[in-house]
């Protein structure tokens, strides 16, 4: 006769054989916490090398045969090393770990962070994973707490631009925007303008995400969207505490954009950061968030957009001859130089056979004249305001580019790459 219980009794014990989730991730746990393990000595091993070859990021990247390990430096993608796919899962397991991730969570997008001591030097990592079709892929970004130190005569800027910056960051009140895409150094200047005007007479107040410096003496306020803190959110709180300065990491909607705006028109020095191609085109941005053109006019003070280029390695510096595109770039924007001697870098152990070795950055200091704030009422195009900047005296950064080529500080190569514009 059929025995209709054998089939719900084999259900349950296969259901009580099964590990639950929990367990699952103590075992993996356990597994991972070895100090001796490979994997560990993997992880150290990574980060070490990582921080010895000026890396910003490490991507651990799985593909069809193998996992990559790449490093991000001087914002170039340089291949590292690969390693074995089978060790992908524990190598991506401890990393979580050490994140403060749920490991078994393996389709979701997770970030974290760790921090860790290298050759004696504090760094924090933060980590972020997402699926691809071969696996999760894991990015570190390190960042190395002695690099905040850098000042605002340290970044690059011609000395009439630091000059008139320097004199902007200084007023009362008002907002001053830092433009660019990602990864172009606005945080770094950002921070360097705070480093210049931080006093102890004044509340200098930051919301960011994520705070990726501490300084003494300096409010700064992580944002935390699970718990209702966000940009805009708290930048409303941050108007409660009598701020004098305040710092905004990112403007990256509406509700931030305007509640910013209204403190520099209310008597506060405003401080942000806002993704755009050039120093024109963030005041754009703004009013296509839908910011009135008037409210923008009255309360932007200056905008500077910025690039980083990489400078020749000193170590493998050579002259060589550029190809006809690069000529014809480098004299069209510099035609009275009479430059025919032209260097760049052969590649050596120094720069991981790049020929580029650290950053230099390039920028473009947007005043806001009476002109300018007319064209802004206006809608004018973005064009448009850009050409009645230059001609009020603003140089555009691929002019300063091609005049880092004319003093053999980088490559017309590398202007192309990163920032040309016909």
């Amino acid at each position: 006769m059929f025995n209709r219980s054998a089939p719900k009794e084999s259900a349950v014990l296969k259901e009580s054989t099964a590990p639950d989730v929990s367990t699952k991730a103590r075992v993996a746990e356990q597994s991972h916490n070895d100090d001796d393990g490979p994997v560990v000595q993997m992880v150290t091993s990574l980060v070490s090398q990582g921080l010895r070859d000026r890396a910003s990021d490490i991507h651990v990247e799985p593909l069809n045969d193998v996992l990559r390990i790449r490093y991000r430096i001087d914002g170039n993608l340089v291949e590292a090393q690969t390693l074995p796919l089978h060790m992908h899962s524990s190598l991506v397991s401890r990393l979580k770990i050490m994140a403060g991730m749920n490991i078994v969570e393996r389709r979701r997008p997770q970030d974290g962070q760790f921090s860790t001591t290298v050759d004696g030097r504090e760094v924090d990592v933060r980590v972020a994973t997402v699926s691809t079709v071969f696996g999760e892929k894991l990015v570190m970004r390190l960042l190395d707490k002695r690099r905040s130190t850098i000042g605002l005569s340290e970044l690059g800027m011609p000395k009439d631009t630091h000059e008139m910056y320097s004199q902007m960051v200084r007023s009362p009140f008002g907002m001053v925007i830092c433009a660019g895409p990602t990864g172009a150094g606005k945080t770094t200047t950002l921070y360097a303008s705070l480093m210049e005007i931080n006093d102890i007479g004044k509340n200098v107040t930051t919301i960011e995400d994520p705070v990726e410096y501490v300084f003494p003496g300096i409010n700064q306020v992580q944002t935390n969207e699970q718990a209702g803190l966000t940009f805009a959110t708290g930048l409303r709180a941050l108007l409660r505490q009598d701020p004098d300065v305040i710092l905004v990491g990112e403007i990256r909607d509406a509700d931030t954009a305007r509640i910013a705006v209204q403190s520099a028109l209310t008597g506060h020095f405003v401080l942000s950061s806002l993704h755009g191609t050039d120093a024109a085109a963030a005041l754009h941005r703004l009013l296509d968030m839908g910011i009135e053109a008037f409210l923008i006019a009255s309360s932007v003070m200056g905008v500077i957009g910025q690039r980083l280029l990489r400078r020749i390695c000193d170590s493998c510096k050579q002259p060589y001859e550029p190809n006809s595109e690069e000529m014809a770039l480098f004299q069209h924007h510099l035609p009275n130089s009479d430059k025919t001697l032209f260097f760049h870098g052969a590649g050596c152990n120094d720069c991981s056979q790049t020929g580029y070795r650290d950053r230099i950055g390039v920028y473009e200091l947007l005043k806001i004249s009476p002109a300018i704030r007319q064209l802004v009422v206006e809608h004018a195009t973005t064009e448009r305001v850009r050409q009645c900047a230059i001609g009020e005296g603003m140089r555009p950064m691929i002019a300063e580019a091609v005049n880092l080529v004319d003093g053999d500080i980088t490559t017309v190569a590398e202007v192309i790459r990163t920032l040309y514009v016909a």
